[in-house]
């Protein structure tokens, strides 16, 4: 096996791509909001052998909350933002160690350089997050349903507006609940661009259907050298996700 060769992302100390190991992600489902919990299932994650956290920010008392996970929390800790573009701001302000964010559903362009302009004084890295079940209307109506080339051409999309504002601490994740369509979105986005890909199946499911997909989808394209970071997704604890992804690895 030769491993896919890529760029080197840094979220906080921990490097993704350029040859290093791969790194295992998950995301913390308690309400962000509440400080101690997060914290707790963040500290069980790290103890299960996670090495970057996701956290929800799906509101401004949530992004607030980031300044004390951030300070206290074993992992470095990624913002998962939807829309909202001061939820980002706050978010950096208050020390995350990257977002997820997908630049063109964010509005205005003015919008997308202000969240580039504060990445880029701290060296956060974004993750372009797309999702089969979430692709854009024309992509749809274009490919007739959720495909890979429609999720391929969204990634794209988004890439090229942090491009165009100098940007290239990205990393890229292309989702869907089918493995064979995640598995040709991967192999067709690996041919295209150099950014580390982090690897999942949306909506593994449960332990027992979320194990096999999880297991068929991140191990065959692990096995042909495409995939830099990983989350094995359950609809359990998190936790659980943990000794899953090892054993895939």
């Amino acid at each position: 096996m030769q491993r896919r060769i890529t760029k080197e992302v840094r979220i906080g100390s921990v490097p993704i791509g350029g040859g290093n190991p791969v790194v295992i992600q998950s995301m913390t489902n308690t309400d962000t909001r509440d400080i101690k919990a997060t914290l707790e299932q963040i500290a069980a994650l790290a103890q299960a052998g996670c090495e970057v956290v996701r956290v929800a920010v799906l509101n401004q008392q949530a992004a607030e909350a980031l300044k004390n996970i951030c300070l206290q929390s074993p992992l470095p800790v990624v913002a998962d933002i939807h829309f909202d573009y001061k939820l980002a701001l706050k978010a950096i302000e208050n020390g995350v160690h990257g977002l997820r964010i997908n630049p063109g559903n964010i509005g205005e362009r003015w919008k997308v350089r202000e969240v580039v302009k504060a990445v880029k004084e701290k060296n956060i890295p974004i993750r372009i997050g797309v999702n089969a079940g979430s692709l854009e209307r024309d992509l749809l109506e274009k490919y007739r349903g959720p495909t890979a080339e429609g999720m391929v051409e969204s990634a794209l999309r988004h890439v090229r507006i942090l491009e165009e504002e100098y940007y290239q601490e990205i990393k890229i994740s292309l989702k869907a609940s089918r493995v064979p369509v995640m598995l040709e979105a991967y192999r067709k986005i690996a041919d295209l661009v150099d950014y580390p890909l982090h690897l999942g199946v949306t909506e593994a499911g449960t332990p027992k259907s979320g194990v096999v997909k999880s297991a068929i989808g991140i191990g065959t394209l692990l096995a042909e050298g495409i995939g830099d970071t990983i989350r094995a997704s359950l609809t359990s604890d998190p936790v659980e996700e943990i000794p899953l992804a090892l054993n895939i690895l």
